[in-house]
């Protein structure tokens, strides 16, 4: 793991090529990304067929044969072991309560005029959520993108989710119970974006898409966006520490081990302005790494991404944390309410010693689908937000068209849109059609 100090000649250009992420994009994938989606778009579910096979090593007769029924997610979440029903039911229950807050109101008010202006707060009607399947399951996944949009008021949830060779978790498969998706279909990648875009006889489309998955699934929602919506195009995990020492060295290394064990691209950065202290979690990073079942990608992740940097005081940390916007930020300090008014970016904040990322991956409540790559700097986590439709009201007044009629007229006339202006002024009393004005 690379060590740093803010005080060394070449900090910034290390900096900067720490911070670096370059995506992994490129015009192969881009093009048979889009030629999948073209082929869905035209032949539907006999494509989608193909294409289930091919990558999934799944063989059906009919599409009909990959939608899991309410009646298999009920016989999941019964056969499951108890315990780990009594965790999803409980995570659920708490990340139902935590988007309840999120909720917003319609809201009208009447102006001088008495012009009736306001904001009507609508859900999308359709939502698809993408899970990831294959080398890992994320039942955690389902909790986090079905259970804001079912808070919203999404009218159907729509869940994709590889079944590979016929294999489907069966957490999953009772969270999707529990968070209340309408339908469950066993596609995966590119094809069941395109299938979710577009519609096909048997997979409707839907208002927007939201969820992880691999390059294939980012390049094709990106692709897609524009026909739907889309949460976000997500890069590797990130955690960044800011430590003042008052942590147990081996609490912090586990830290950032446990998003530094996601994949060899994701970034765990410590930041401290005591080297003794980061003397010692390099010690227990060494010391627990062999005991971890993913070490491999921990250590590969540490050496090429990962970084323990000295700073001057914990303002300066923070001050770096801002600038590299991370995914998941810890405060693991004494006092971090201190802290918390210097933080401008971030996806998420977990604040003080006890706060690991992971309870925010799983149960504590806010949404773990957060922005990845420097994107806090502008966008925010996924949430019940992102699952309505904001719409203006406009109901003007006979005397509310007479005072907005002639400012229009002006501001129309100004930018040489003369209907604009008619449609106006013929609103006015007293106003006569004169050919010649226009």
């Amino acid at each position: 793991m690379q060590r740093l100090d803010t005080r060394q000649a070449d900090f910034e250009s290390c900096l900067r090529q720490l911070a670096a992420w370059q995506d992994e994009l490129d015009a192969t994938v881009s093009g048979a990304v889009a030629a999948i989606l073209a082929d869905i778009a035209a032949r539907g579910d006999e494509a989608l067929l193909e294409y289930t096979a091919r990558f999934d090593r799944l063989a059906v007769c009919s599409a009909t044969e990959l939608e899991v029924g309410r009646a298999r997610q009920a016989q999941a979440l019964q056969t499951i072991d108890p315990r780990h029903r009594a965790a999803l039911e409980s995570a659920a229950q708490r990340i139902r309560t935590y988007h309840e807050h999120q909720l917003q109101q319609s809201w009208q008010y009447r102006d001088a005029a008495g012009n009736l202006l306001g904001q009507k707060i609508t859900p999308l009607e359709r939502t698809g959520i993408y899970v990831p399947g294959g080398k890992a399951s994320y039942p955690s996944s389902v909790l986090m993108n079905a259970l804001p949009a079912r808070v919203a008021g999404v009218s159907e949830i729509v869940m994709a989710v590889p079944a590979p060779a016929g294999e489907i978790n069966e957490l999953v498969l009772a969270a999707a119970h529990i968070a209340g998706v309408d339908r469950v279909f066993t596609i995966g990648g590119a094809q069941a974006i395109a299938a979710l875009a577009y519609g096909t006889e048997s997979v409707p489309a839907v208002d927007k898409i939201v969820g992880p998955g691999n390059i294939y699934v980012a390049t094709a929602k990106r692709q897609v966006f524009g026909r739907v919506g889309i949460d976000m195009i997500a890069g590797p995990s990130e955690i960044l520490v800011i430590g003042d020492g008052s942590t147990d060295p081996d609490w912090v290394a586990m830290d950032l081990f446990s998003q530094a064990e996601h994949d060899e691209n994701a970034q765990a950065l410590l930041l401290c302005p005591d080297a003794t202290y980061l003397d010692a979690v390099q010690a227990s990073m060494e010391r627990l790494l062999p005991d971890m079942e993913r070490a491999a990608i921990i250590r590969q992740s540490l050496a090429s991404r990962g970084a323990m940097i000295q700073t001057r005081d914990l303002e300066e940390a923070v001050a770096l944390s801002n600038r590299l916007a991370p995914e998941h930020l810890e405060l693991s300090v004494a006092d971090p309410e201190q802290l918390l008014p210097l933080v401008v970016h971030a996806g998420a904040i977990f604040m003080g010693r006890y706060s690991s990322e992971s309870l925010g991956d799983y149960c504590a409540g806010p949404n773990h689908v957060l922005p990845t790559a420097g994107s806090a700097r502008f966008s925010s986590p996924l949430g019940v937000y992102d699952f309505v439709k904001r719409s203006s009201i406009i109901m003007c007044s006979e005397q509310g068209a007479q005072e907005l009629g002639r400012l229009a007229s002006v501001l129309a006339r100004g930018e040489s849109l003369t209907a604009h202006a008619r449609s106006a002024e013929m609103r006015l009393r007293g106003f006569t059609a004169n050919p010649e004005r226009g």
